[in-house]
């Protein structure tokens, strides 16, 4: 039996290779000015030693592009959604609001659930404006 072909994963590596196509755009124009600026002091280098430096760098840096292609697709860790699942400790009783430290940060909370008292761990499960809500945390 023939492999189903997986349309969304070709898109999406073609996308990732159109993206570091682009990036690579900056480091070639770089180059090709380095070139011309040889050339225009005279500076006389053989034309294979031109070619074996151009494609060195451009290996060094197209590995370096490579590398960055993961990160097209990790989770946010920053801002409103890199909060959500994080936990924290309650400094402060939620009755409902409170205050809750999280990584070393303290923050105004409200409870989802029930009341939560000091020096319980609890789970942010959303933000609203500048106050987290949260609730216990699980087991």
């Amino acid at each position: 039996m023939g492999k189903k072909i997986d349309i969304e994963l070709i898109r999406r590596t073609a996308k990732d290779w159109l993206k570091v196509l682009v990036l690579l755009l900056d480091e070639v124009a770089a180059l090709f000015i380095v070139i011309l600026v040889l050339r225009f002091f005279e500076i006389k280098l053989p034309l294979i030693v031109t070619v074996i430096i151009a494609l060195i760098a451009g290996t060094l840096i197209f590995i370096v592009h490579k590398a960055v292609i993961p990160s097209f697709h990790r989770k946010q860790v920053s801002g409103r959604e890199g909060m959500i699942g994080l936990q924290g400790r309650v400094v402060e009783s939620l009755t409902p609001i409170g205050v809750v430290t999280v990584a070393g940060e303290y923050w105004k909370a409200k409870s989802a659930d029930e009341n939560i008292e000091v020096d319980e761990d609890v789970e942010i499960i959303g933000i609203d404006g500048l106050t987290l809500r949260v609730q216990h945390k699980e087991q």
